[in-house]
C-alpha cells in the first residue's frame, strides 16, 4: 500500500509530504485547488511522460517520491527480486525532473527506466480517471481480474506450463527438419570419424606408453654402450674405482691400527664402498634386461605413426583421441535422437492435447466465471446512475494456442440502453469510466491484487443517493484494499476513513498548494463547506455533522 507522497516544485506545490493510511481516503478542496495535482504526480511515478509546465515556475527541478510497504505483495517482491531491486519490506520509487526536459527515476536507490516504473507500479497502484493510465483498460489486466474471480489462476498457471511445453516440442521438431540436411551431412562427417576412431582401436594410456617405449628401444645401442662403459669404470679392472676404493680402504684400516684416530675415516669411506657394489650389481641387472630388437622398435614406431596420423587428420593431438572418439558417439546419438521424426511428432501431439485438456477446462471455467461477474457487474452498474448499463465479458478465440488459453478476454461496456456494448477504454467517459471501474473492483474485491485503487471523477455527474452509493461503495472496497478518491460530494466524503483537505494558498506568483490531514471538526467544517460552499450556516453545520455520524465506519446507520 502507499505509505507516503513526496512532492518538490511540482505544478504549484512547493513542499508537500503527505503519509497515507490502509482503508479509504478521500481528497477534497475547492475546484483549482490542486486536487490533481498530487494524482498526476503519481502518474509520473508510474512511468507518465513529463511535461515542462508541470515544473514550478522559477524551479531549475521537480522531485517526486513514494514510499510503498509491500507486505504480502508477493508479484512486486518477485519483480523487484527478478530486477535485483529488492530491498526488504518497503519500495521507494523517485523520479526527478529539471527545467530542460530531463527526467531521471530510481527504484530503491537504483536507477531505472520508465518502463520498469511502469511495470512494478502496475503491481502496486491503479489509477482511474479521465487523465489517468487505466490499467483495467488492459487486455492482460482483464485476462488477470476474471481469472481471479473465477478462481482460475492456478489452471492459467498450469496452462501456461503446457503451452511452453508444447512450444518447446514444436520447436525441437522444427528445428529438425529445418535442419535435416546439415544434420544427414553432419551425421555422414561423423560416422566415418567413428569409423577411423574404431578400427584404431586406441586403448587407454596406450600413446603414452608406446611413447616411452619407443624412446627407450630407440636409444637401446647408446644405452647398452654407457652402462657397459659404466660398470667397467666402477667394478671390472684393477683400475676400477670399487677395486681402488677397497685398496684405499686397507690402507687406512692398516692405518688405523697404529693410530686410532684414524677409524673415524675409516667409517666415513666404508659406506661409499658398499654404495658402488650396489651401483655396479643395478648396472648389470638393468643390461640384462636391455634389448636391442629393431623388429620391436619398428612396430612400436609404426603404430605411433598411425596414431599421430589419425590425430592429425582430425586435428586433436593424439592423448585427445580417445575424448574425440566418446564425443563422437554421444553426438550421433543426439542427432539420431534428433532426426526420428516419428518421435519428435508424438512429443508434440502429446504436448498438444495436454495443452488443449487444459484450455477446455479453463474455457469453461471463464466462461461462468464471465457470466457471473458481468451480472454482479451489471447490476452495481445501476446504482451509480448508469442506468440500462451492462457489462459484457467477451471470450474471443484465439487463432492458435497462446500461453494464456485458445480465447481472448475482452471487457465490453455500454453506459445506457440504447449505446451499443464497447470496449471499456473506449465507450465510456472518464467518470463513467472510473465508476465502471469501481463496480468492477467491488463485483471482484476479494480476488483483486493491486493493493491500492486510486479513483478520480468518480462523481461526476452524480449526486443525492447515487453519491451516498458510491460512497459506501467505496468505503466497503476500503475494508479490503487501499482506496484514495478525488471526490467534491459530501456524500462520498463523509464515507472515508481519512480525509485530506488540499487547499491554495497565496497569490500571484506565490500561489502553492497545501494539504492537511482533517480531524472529526474539521471534517464536519469540510464537509459543511462541501454541502454550502461559502455560506455555512448553523443548519448546514448540523446537516455535515449528521452526514459524517451517519456514514462513517461503524456507524449503526
Amino acid at each position: 500500500m502507499l505509505r507516503l507522497l513526496s512532492i518538490r516544485s511540482f505544478v504549484v506545490v512547493d513542499t508537500l509530504d503527505v503519509e497515507f493510511d490502509a482503508g479509504f481516503s478521500v481528497l477534497t478542496g475547492e475546484t483549482g485547488a490542486g486536487k490533481s495535482i498530487l494524482l498526476d504526480a503519481l502518474g509520473l511515478l508510474l512511468g507518465d511522460r513529463f511535461e515542462l509546465r508541470q515544473l514550478r515556475p522559477g524551479a531549475e527541478r521537480a522531485e517526486l517520491a513514494a514510499a510503498f510497504d509491500l507486505g504480502a505483495q508477493d508479484a512486486a517482491r518477485d519483480w523487484l527480486a527478478a530486477h535485483e531491486l529488492d530491498s526488504g519490506a518497503e519500495l521507494l520509487l523517485r523520479r526527478v525532473l529539471d527545467a530542460q526536459g530531463r527526467s531521471r527515476a530510481w527504484i530503491n536507490g537504483r536507477p531505472a527506466t520508465l518502463a520498469q516504473l511502469a511495470e512494478v507500479g502496475a503491481l502496486l497502484l491503479d489509477l482511474h480517471g479521465q487523465h489517468a493510465h487505466q490499467a483495467l483498460s488492459g487486455a492482460e489486466a482483464q485476462r488477470a481480474l476474471l481469472d481471479g474471480f473465477g478462481k482460475l489462476r492456478p489452471l492459467a498457471d498450469e496452462l501456461a506450463g503446457a503451452w511452453r511445453a508444447w512450444r518447446d516440442a514444436t520447436e525441437r521438431r522444427d528445428a529438425a527438419a529445418a535442419n535435416a540436411r546439415a544434420s544427414a551431412e553432419e551425421r555422414e562427417r561423423l560416422a566415418d570419424r567413428q569409423h577411423d576412431l574404431n578400427a584404431l582401436a586406441l586403448a587407454p594410456g596406450e600413446w603414452e606408453e608406446l611413447s616411452s617405449t619407443q624412446r627407450r628401444l630407440a636409444n637401446a645401442a647408446g644405452l647398452i654402450d654407457a652402462t657397459a662403459q659404466a660398470s667397467a669404470a666402477l667394478a671390472e679392472g684393477d683400475d676400477a674405482l670399487a677395486s681402488r676404493l677397497a685398496q684405499l680402504i686397507h690402507r687406512l684400516t692398516q692405518a688405523a691400527d697404529l693410530d686410532p684416530a684414524l677409524c673415524a675415516v675409516v667409517e666415513l669411506v666404508t659406506p661409499a664402498a658398499i654404495q658402488l657394489d650396489e651401483a655396479a650389481r643395478s648396472l648389470r641387472d638393468y643390461q640384462r634386461r636391455l634389448d636391442l630388437d629393431p623388429a620391436e622398435l619398428a612396430r612400436v614406431e609404426a603404430r605411433l605413426g598411425a596414431i599421430h596420423d589419425l590425430a592429425r587428420k582430425h586435428r586433436v593431438r593424439p592423448e585427445e583421441l580417445q575424448a574425440l572418439q566418446q564425443a563422437t558417439a554421444q553426438r550421433l546419438q543426439e542427432l539420431d535422437a534428433a532426426s526420428d521424426a516419428a518421435a519428435l511428432d508424438r512429443a508434440v501431439d502429446a504436448a498438444l492435447a495436454r495443452y488443449d485438456a487444459l484450455a477446455r477446462k479453463l474455457s469453461t471455467g471463464r466462461a461462468a466465471a464471465a457470466k457471473s461477474l458481468a451480472v454482479r457487474v451489471g447490476a452495481t452498474m445501476q446504482e451509480l446512475a448508469m442506468a440500462g448499463g451492462r457489462l459484457e465479458i467477451a471470450l474471443p478465440p484465439e487463432a492458435a494456442p497462446t500461453s494464456h488459453g485458445r480465447e481472448g478476454v475482452e471487457f465490453r461496456i455500454a453506459t445506457h440502453p440504447k449505446q451499443p456494448v464497447g470496449p471499456l477504454g473506449r465507450v465510456a467517459s472518464g467518470g463513467e469510466l472510473a465508476r465502471v471501474a469501481l463496480a468492477i473492483h467491488v463485483a471482484a474485491s476479494d480476488v483483486g491484487d493491486i493493493p491500492t485503487l486510486v479513483f478520480d471523477e468518480v462523481d461526476t455527474g452524480i449526486g443525492g443517493p447515487v453519491a451516498a452509493t458510491v460512497g459506501r461503495m467505496l468505503q466497503t472496497l476500503g475494508a479490503r484494499r487501499q482506496v484514495l478518491c478525488v471526490t467534491h460530494l459530501p456524500q462520498v466524503a463523509a464515507h472515508a476513513d481519512h480525509h485530506y483537505r488540499v487547499a491554495k494558498t497565496g497569490d500571484g506568483d506565490k500561489v502553492s498548494s497545501e494539504l492537511a490531514h482533517l480531524a472529526s471538526t474539521a471534517r464536519i467544517d469540510e464537509l459543511a463547506r462541501m454541502l454550502a460552499g461559502s455560506a455555512i450556516t448553523s443548519k448546514t453545520r448540523a446537516h455535515a455533522k449528521e452526514l459524517y455520524e451517519q456514514h462513517r465506519r461503524g456507524s449503526a446507520a
